[in-house]
């Protein structure tokens, strides 16, 4: 960033820098290697082993087969492919879809979308911890339903769904099952077997890989799902997205999952620490709340309420300090695919949160290229600012 004050970024859930690492495995493919991955020339085979040995990185997280992963530009392209998918080729056994009222808007707005072809969509309601009720679930499915999408870790807050729990009740009436896993990916073990996950979204550049990649995984053993292709052209990915691959992105993701892989316990342990730590701290400021479950929820992620302060104002003053000394703080108070909105975040809404209340909430997001040091000057700089924003209002 273009400044001369320290930046101490806490905003992870929205994006993280690319590793150097993945970087530099990155930049032949800009280069050196800068074929087609389809041409069938001896430069385009060395781009197109590069794509393979990515999608066996990609479907190793989560303990799938390379051939179930299909590339795309993003999570949101992934759910998009994958909930009209199924709506297009399983409306025959009926159109009921069930969804969760603190998805991400990804996925609302794609319900709503199906809502006016004609499909029934049930959202679901969540706890005043943000979790969702298998009772409720169990209610809600009937024979017609082809799809249940329920988001493995909430954006905004941090809280973790059953998956597992929830697969088993959408197959008893033999529904597909659905999960965006944006934030969980690279950061929790996941075996899409063992979780009963029929489809799978993910996006690069929240786990350390550039912007502008991600991958729908779809089972092709186990309950065998089928979709139409979403772009049609050259018959790339199988046919399923045509177009040409982008190479250095997908090879920047299957680095980012090698990498994620063999780091996520000591990640764990290291953002989980921090992140507790910064909570504490936070937590004795007076009028202060975390939001969400203490029990299920992301290591890296903890949302809090503020009484009396806004949000707004309180992100506004911690990116822009009033002199070079101090350092800029990076927060958000929601997610950043709906950031444009003067609404109050719909998650904490659906959680039961006042509407006065949900305003004066903030997200902290830690990654692994955080530290103590960082996390002491932040929690200095917020309680200054929440103290000053206190005594103007």
């Amino acid at each position: 960033m273009n400044t001369q004050n320290k930046v101490i970024y806490l905003d992870n859930n929205a994006t993280t820098p690319v590793d150097t690492r993945v970087l530099e495995v990155m930049m032949p493919y800009f280069t050196a290697v800068f074929s087609n991955a389809n041409s069938t020339h001896k430069f385009g085979l060395e781009a197109h082993n590069a794509v393979k040995k990515s999608r066996k990185q990609v479907a190793d997280l989560i303990g799938a087969e390379p051939y179930e992963i299909i590339f795309t530009s993003g999570a949101t392209e992934a759910i998009n492919m994958a909930m009209k998918g199924v709506a297009e080729n399983y409306s025959g056994k009926g159109k009921h879809i069930i969804t969760v009222s603190t998805e991400h808007p990804a996925v609302l707005d794609t319900c709503k979308y199906l809502e006016q072809k004609g499909f029934e969509v049930a959202y679901l309601g969540v706890d005043a911890e943000g979790l969702i009720s298998l009772d409720g679930l169990k209610l809600a499915v009937r024979a017609d339903t082809i799809l249940v999408s329920v988001m493995h870790v909430n954006n905004e807050t941090g809280v973790i769904q059953p998956i597992a729990e929830i697969s088993e009740i959408a197959h008893s009436v033999g529904a597909f099952f659905m999960t965006d896993a944006t934030q969980s990916s690279g950061k929790l073990n996941i075996s899409v077997d063992s979780m009963g996950i029929d489809l799978l979204c993910l996006s690069g550049h929240k786990m350390y890989a550039p912007k502008g990649v991600g991958a729908l995984f779809f089972s092709q053993r186990l309950n065998r799902v089928k979709l139409p292709a979403l772009i049609h052209g050259g018959g790339h990915e199988r046919g399923f997205r045509s177009g040409t691959l982008n190479v250095p992105g997908i090879v920047g993701l299957g680095a980012a999952c090698e990498i994620a892989s063999k780091e996520m316990a000591r990640n764990a342990k290291e953002i989980g620490d921090l992140r507790d730590y910064l909570e504490s701290e936070l937590l004795k400021i007076e009028g202060t709340f975390v939001n969400g479950s203490l029990k299920h929820r992301l290591y890296n992620t903890t949302n809090i309420r503020f009484n009396g302060v806004d949000s707004d104002a309180l992100i506004l003053g911690l990116s822009n300090p009033e002199d070079d000394e101090t350092p800029m703080i990076a927060v958000s108070n929601g997610s950043a695919c709906s950031s444009a909105s003067i609404e109050p975040s719909h998650v904490l809404l659906a959680m039961g949160m006042e509407m006065k209340e949900a305003f004066n909430c903030v997200r902290f997001s830690l990654g692994k290229f955080n530290n103590k040091n960082e996390i002491i000057e932040a929690i200095d700089g917020l309680s200054k600012a929440v103290e000053k924003l206190r005594a103007l209002s």
